[in-house]
């Protein structure tokens, strides 16, 4: 437990990263134009759809960027640069299988400390374009982050508890016999919401909703669109990945690799994810307020409490 990956690993995260996010792009694509069109007739036409989100990302880059009056440029870059930066740094202590690119004593703490990076880059990339849109936006993350951080800290903090250490290794190492969801099912349904809230995503996707024109991004072009937007699926796709060391085993599993476990464990939550975008609507903020303070807050210190009290007696 906690093997250290080769220093290459460093180069090739970002890459891995990026290739999930596509590929989950692709398949909410598909989803997205079979509810509009229908099933697709061929694997060609399903490739086609799969494909929508590279040709967004083309158009994009191509298209003459727009900006808006008065508008703090290095401001709105610094903010659309730093999410996927954010998203990556947050990667690094979550293992393939059982080798993390670094698994750092307080690798937990780092975790949600780059979530706490993410909060400051989509306001500043609301903020920058000087648009009252789109700063409303940034000010929706903000109010969404400070609702949903309690109960998604308490959650994660409740898997290092079980595990007694704030290591991501050794929580994986905990759950070698039983999985951590199955005697923390309140934890990890709450690490799902908030882990859709911080990727701003599904019944959460407020700040970046259509009803305020994009929200965050909504005045972003060009590159910075593309770092924007993608920042956002890599926060989904890191999110996902983390609940696997949390509360699934990390790579443990029979027959097949630890890193084959870890994929496969990650693409179902990510599938569950995606999924849950088309089935519930957009909840409004200030439903998602008193939920996250008045029903996710309890339950979690309530699952905390619970997770204490069998690590005091074991």
């Amino acid at each position: 437990m906690g093997e250290r990956t080769p220093l290459w690993a460093v180069l090739v995260l970002p890459a891995l990263l990026v290739g999930a996010a596509l590929v989950t792009a692709g398949f909410d694509a598909v989803l997205a134009a079979g509810a509009r069109r229908g099933r697709p007739g061929s694997l060609r036409e399903t490739m086609v759809r799969a494909a929508e989100p590279g040709r967004q990302v083309l158009r994009h880059l191509v298209q003459q960027p727009r900006r808006t009056r008065a508008s703090d440029l290095p401001l709105a870059r610094i903010g659309a640069g730093l999410l996927p930066v954010a998203a990556v740094l947050a990667a690094v202590v979550v293992p393939l299988g059982f080798r993390p690119v670094s698994d750092l004593p307080e690798g937990i703490v780092w975790f949600n400390a780059m979530e706490a990076l993410a909060w400051a880059a989509v306001w500043l990339a609301g903020w920058g374009p000087n648009s009252t849109l789109s700063l409303m936006g940034g000010y929706r993350f903000l109010a969404q982050g400070l609702a949903y951080e309690l109960p998604h800290m308490l959650a994660i903090t409740t898997a290092a508890l079980g595990a007694e250490s704030l290591r991501v290794g050794e929580v994986v190492g905990a759950q070698a016999g039983l999985w951590f969801v199955v005697w923390m099912p309140v934890a990890f349904g709450i690490y799902l919401l908030s882990a859709m809230a911080m990727a701003f995503w599904g019944p959460f996707d407020q700040p970046a909703g259509r009803d305020v024109a994009g929200g965050a991004g909504g005045e972003l072009s060009g590159a910075d669109r593309v770092l924007f937007l993608g920042g956002r699926w890599l926060l989904l796709v890191v999110a996902a990945a983390f609940s696997v060391p949390l509360f699934l085993g990390g790579g443990h599993g029979p027959l097949l690799p630890g890193w084959a476990w870890t994929v496969l464990k990650t693409a179902a939550v990510l599938g569950f994810l995606v999924g849950v975008r088309r089935a519930i609507p957009t909840v409004r903020m200030e439903r998602y307020l008193e939920l996250a303070w008045v029903v996710l807050t309890p339950l979690a210190i309530v699952q905390a409490l619970v997770v204490a009290v069998v690590v005091l007696n074991r």
